[in-house]
């Protein structure tokens, strides 16, 4: 029997007349099904009686097509269903799910009406017919309605998304203005834990622009970041322009928090992406005080320029931070402190550096050797030939001079005084 002949259609609406005294039975039954076959869907308590509802509303449907041979092009998507994609759509639960459910559903339902055409009768060649007159309305239906739901889904994500960017900039701005507002309520806003430790970061990339994608490169490169810190869930993430994010992470209780150097070259344009990092602050307070220290370690991080650090802390360089609010000025000053050892040549940079770890390893040759990986007469030599330079000791102004060397290490030619690339050779033992 051919499933469009006059048997067939009246087959098919018989068996969806005699299954609509059982249409809460159904429902149930596929509802279930959809819930233990797709963990995705497993929501709280108000988004499940959404699905549940959906799935009755469509199981009412499709058995009223059949019975009555309802026209396809009357048909739209239940209402239930429609407000079920958009709650999933706020939930952030991949479409994929919504759409496997739509199959899982429609293959059950198709299995109700074949038993109930094995009740009706024995004609192995009707049974056929009708049954695949069942499963061609019922697949039209699923086609038609799927449409209509991923367009409701995709509309109310692309809103939704953009209404959560928008509340949690605001509130964003309004914590770090120090405005009275509600902590809990601006937990919920942010998806975030306020009283916990927090690691202020801005995020940036360097040179030209990297396409339109920059601000999810961005964010990955973040995510990635947050990840090698074991962070206590995700951080916030607020774009600021094209080029440009701040971001929090999560520490819980940790205060103690190592950054990670976290490779991002996998990442298109990664080895443009630069970072600045606050220290470790706990509460709303500790949320505005680690941002600023994150936007002052980025100050300096930008005044170097293309060629400075992929990772700037602000606990490493918190004085130069404190300093760095004009740079003209901080390049005369480290001019003035290092004298002939503020050129910026090959020769200097080496003193320069040896000095710096000869000053952090309290003035142990031995010491500073070891961590150079320099035969110990190189050093002596080195710092002997750093204090020339100078003109002075180094125990005169030991922490100007520090600061200085400092200043060089992260800014370079930015603080230092042009060279012409010559300069005293070092002897063969250097290296």
């Amino acid at each position: 029997m051919d499933r469009s002949t006059p048997s067939a259609a009246e087959s098919a609406a018989e068996t969806g007349g005699a299954l609509v005294p059982r249409t809460a039975e159904m429902s149930d039954d596929i509802y279930r099904l959809i819930v233990r076959e797709i963990p995705q869907l497993r929501g709280d308590k108000r988004v499940l009686m959404l699905l549940e509802a959906s799935v009755g509303e469509n199981v009412a449907t499709m058995l009223h097509i059949l019975q009555h041979g309802i026209d396809m092009k009357k048909v739209h998507a239940p209402a239930a269903a429609e407000e079920y994609a958009r709650r999933l759509a706020q939930h952030a639960v991949p479409i994929a799910a919504l759409l496997r459910a739509y199959r899982i559903g429609s293959a059950r339902f198709e299995d109700w009406c074949l038993q109930e055409l094995g009740r009706r009768t024995g004609d192995a060649p009707a049974i056929s017919a009708a049954g695949l007159r069942i499963a061609g309305v019922t697949a039209s239906y699923i086609d038609k309605v799927s449409e209509e739901v991923v367009s409701a889904y995709e509309s109310e994500k692309e809103n939704w998304l953009r209404n959560r960017s928008v509340a949690r900039a605001a509130r964003t701005r309004a914590l770090l203005r120090n405005e009275q507002v509600d902590v809990t309520s601006s937990e919920a806003i942010l998806g975030y834990r306020l009283r916990q430790h927090h690691l202020g970061v801005v995020t940036w990339i360097t040179g030209a622009a990297a396409g339109s994608d920059t601000i999810g490169r961005l964010e990955r490169a973040t995510t990635e970041i947050a990840a090698g810190a074991h962070c206590d869930g995700r951080p916030i993430f607020v774009p600021q322009d094209e080029f440009c994010a701040w971001a929090w992470l999560p520490l819980g209780g940790r205060c103690d928090i190592a950054v990670p150097e976290v490779s991002v070259k996998s990442i298109p344009g990664g080895d443009r992406i630069r970072f600045a990092f606050g220290e470790p602050a706990p509460g709303v307070p500790g949320f505005r005080r680690t941002h600023q220290q994150a936007l002052s370690a980025q100050a300096v991080a930008l005044a170097a320029g293309p060629s400075g650090q992929r990772m700037t802390r602000f606990g490493e360089i918190a004085p130069l931070a404190l300093m760095s609010g004009s740079i003209e000025l901080l390049q005369a000053w480290v001019v003035e402190t290092l004298g002939a050892l503020a050129e910026d040549n090959e020769h200097h940079a080496r003193l320069r550096d040896t000095l710096r770890v000869f000053l952090q390893e309290n003035g142990s040759y031995k010491a500073t050797a070891e961590r150079l990986m320099l035969h110990k007469n190189t050093v002596q030599y080195r710092v002997r030939k750093a204090e020339e330079s100078l003109g002075r000791p180094i125990i005169q102004d030991r922490l100007h001079i520090e600061l200085a060397l400092l200043a060089s290490q992260c800014l370079g030619t930015v603080v230092l005084r042009p060279g012409d690339g010559s300069g005293t050779s070092l002897p063969p033992s250097d290296g």
